[in-house]
């Protein structure tokens, strides 16, 4: 029986041309829907440029972006997102990125998305992509409402390892099941999970993920 191969995809700045956590904050912003305006969008580039040298950790990262998930209802955070795909996502969906997810797909690889991003914000862009399978960190939910709070491992660094691992093991399977297992991604944040497949891919990649990628003759690719 020939085994089956598994592909595995960050989101931001590999399967999009932006940063969705950010954008999703951006957007709040500029609807007035996230606090001071001024204060957030300060305070989201701060987060962004330490996420993008590889020195952000997950605890500063999920007190921020989790705390606007407390700000309103899931019916009026639904909607809101909704309005978020309609202006910033979908327009940027590129052709060349849909087309990548479905060559592993008319494979018949098993795929999973597996972004740090929280699973909430990315479940529907994940959608917009064909994706059954979906690795975010995980917010908690309790009574009907966001508590700001991280439920799990979250699905950064190290941690990326350990969630699809689980994700895996609820399924029956573990990563030496697979014929081959490929990962893109941009992010030097992902070089513990880039490091273990036995495909990976740098993909739109950051300079540092670039030149590592280089070294160690690993496929570049760049769709944007």
């Amino acid at each position: 029986m020939t085994k089956q191969n598994l592909a595995l995809f960050d989101l931001d700045h590999t399967l999009l041309p932006l940063d969705s956590d950010h954008e999703w904050v951006e957007f709040l912003s500029r609807h007035q829907l996230a606090g001071d305006p001024a204060e957030v969008q300060r305070r989201n580039s701060e987060i962004y440029a330490k996420y993008a040298a590889g020195t952000l950790t997950i605890e500063e990262s999920a007190a921020f972006m989790l705390s606007f998930l407390t700000m309103h209802s899931p019916f009026d955070l639904a909607k809101y997102h909704e309005q978020y795909m309609q202006e910033v996502i979908r327009p940027c969906i590129q052709p060349q990125a849909i087309e990548l997810v479905n060559q592993h797909l008319s494979r018949g690889d098993l795929c999973c998305l597996v972004s740090a991003t929280n699973s909430w914000v990315i479940a529907p862009i994940a959608r917009a992509f064909a994706f059954e399978n979906v690795i975010g960190t995980t917010p908690e939910f309790i009574n009907g409402r966001f508590t700001g709070r991280v439920t799990g491992v979250p699905s950064y660094k190290e941690g990326k390892i350990t969630r699809v691992q689980e994700w895996l093991a609820s399924r029956g399977q573990r990563l030496e099941d697979f014929a081959e297992v490929h990962f893109y991604s941009d992010s030097i944040n992902d070089l513990p999970l880039l490091e273990i497949v036995s495909h990976p891919v740098a993909t739109n990649p950051q300079d540092a993920l670039r030149q590592i990628a280089q070294e160690r003759n690993w496929k570049i690719i760049d769709l944007f």
